[in-house]
């Protein structure tokens, strides 16, 4: 059998000279990933399987992973924190034994003669595979149980006789810039992530852009709902804190994830309220689109209501009430509180009237109550509920509550089957570390 070659200094100085380079561009965490291997494989190293996975700080999501083999590219996937300890793969993964030992690398054999000792490495012999390689490069110190934040990965080669020393020593030197800049990708990935899930996606895109002076901001047009639960107090009291808690994520989740499903933003939750905006251009063409978008999703926040309140009879609980405003107008939108805490928020006249309308829903029997301008838009089929001088207003409106059945029970399944399809809270969608959600394939179980 013919030797096998080393692999060439020079070409692999090449892909550490790449990582240098993309750690100033702020690459995403997948396109490091994917030019590392694509590289290392173009430089003559027998790398058929490349895996790394960054354990992660936050509250839903233990890991994101790239998984890159020769034949098929690039895959990411996610994987969920389990609750009452580790899922059982990866207590049998070479992951565990490496965590839990402290060690930095762990080397294995494949070999088709003899069983494996972790069942990752049973999978990989039904692909050809002769040389395992997994490794641990931590972000900080280990804690006492082991954890810690930083990347794990493997390689993985089908070449006759694995690995040579030399193929080992270019690997070890590579996946310590690839975590260097794997790093830097996380956190500019987190930050992110952390404002766009406090603030909103807009306006945490806004602040990442610059807009972090007091007073910075803008004026824009948009069709407006503001949400409410009622008799919040008293559930409160009845409830307990973490009772109460509990019900209120529920309440959001019914109630305000159609809007931000229907391509609305939730600028901010309010006690046991929120604030959502559809942005829109200054022009009838746009406004009428945003306002038929408001209440489409504000007729599916309605019908998502009612089941989850016919699952809190069928519990013996109370159900929710709820009001919720419709409203089109002008909302400056920006930096307001002191110099050194500051916050991101909508206000202006349009906010408060959103206000104001969603607080009559108190007075007149409907849940929904839109302004005549936003009817005016939005046109369909309204019943006229009278003539309101809201507070603070110098005219009176005339305001609205939507005849039922606008929104058909087709769309209503269409939006129940992107829900069971997604499965993911919106917070859960902005936290994971990298742009392409819509790619990610969730897992219980960490792969090795």
């Amino acid at each position: 059998m013919t030797p096998a070659l080393a692999p060439s200094n020079i070409l692999v100085d090449q892909v550490g000279d790449w990582l240098t380079r993309v750690a100033f561009t702020g690459a995403e965490l997948d396109e490091v990933a994917r030019g590392c291997f694509d590289r290392l494989a173009a430089a003559g190293l027998p790398i058929a399987r490349a895996q790394v996975t960054f354990s992660i700080l936050h509250p839903l999501y233990r890991a994101v992973g790239f998984t890159w083999r020769r034949v098929d590219g690039l895959k990411i996937e996610a994987y969920r924190h389990v609750r009452n300890g580790q899922a059982d793969r990866f207590r049998k993964s070479p992951y565990f034994v490496l965590l839990s030992n402290k060690l930095d690398y762990l080397r294995r054999r494949i070999s088709p003669e003899e069983t494996s000792e972790f069942p990752i490495l049973e999978e990989l012999k039904q692909e050809g595979m002769t040389d395992y390689l997994a490794y641990v490069h931590s972000f900080e110190p280990f804690e006492d149980d082991g954890r810690a934040q930083g990347m794990m990965g493997s390689w993985a080669t089908d070449r006759a006789g694995g690995f040579i020393d030399a193929d080992i020593a270019a690997l070890l030197k590579i996946q310590s810039q690839l975590a260097l800049v794997s790093k830097m990708a996380v956190l500019k990935r987190l930050a992110g992530n952390v404002l766009t899930t406090y603030l909103g996606g807009d306006a945490g895109r806004r602040v990442m852009s610059g807009q972090i002076k007091r007073g910075d901001g803008e004026t824009i047009r948009a069709a407006l709902v503001m949400g409410d639960m009622r008799n919040s107090t008293e559930l409160s009291e009845k409830l307990g804190r973490q009772g109460y808690i509990d019900t209120l994520d529920e309440f959001f989740d019914a109630i305000a994830k159609p809007f931000a499903m229907e391509g609305g933003q939730i600028l901010s939750f309010l006690g046991d309220g929120f604030l959502g905006v559809y942005p829109c251009e200054r022009n009838r063409a746009e406004s009428q689109q945003a306002c038929r978008r408001a209440l489409k999703a504000a007729e599916i926040a309605s019908w998502r209501m009612a089941d989850f309140n016919r699952q809190r009879r069928a519990a013996n609980e109370e159900p929710i009430g709820f009001g919720l405003g419709l409203h089109v107008g002008n909302v400056m939108f920006g930096n307001v509180g002191l110099q050194d805490r500051l916050t991101f928020s909508a206000f202006g006249r349009a906010v408060n009237e959103v206000t104001r309308l969603e607080s009559l829903t108190k007075k007149y029997p409907s849940q929904l109550i839109a302004s005549d301008a936003f009817v005016e838009y939005c046109g369909g089929a309204w019943n006229e509920l009278g003539r309101e001088k809201l507070r603070g207003v110098e005219q009176e409106m005339t305001v609205y509550s939507p005849q039922p059945g606008q929104v058909i029970t087709e769309e209503m399944c269409k939006f129940a089957d992107r829900l069971e399809e997604d499965g993911y809270s919106d917070a859960e969608n902005v936290v994971l570390l990298h742009r392409d959600s819509k790619r990610l394939s969730p897992s219980e179980s960490l792969a090795s």
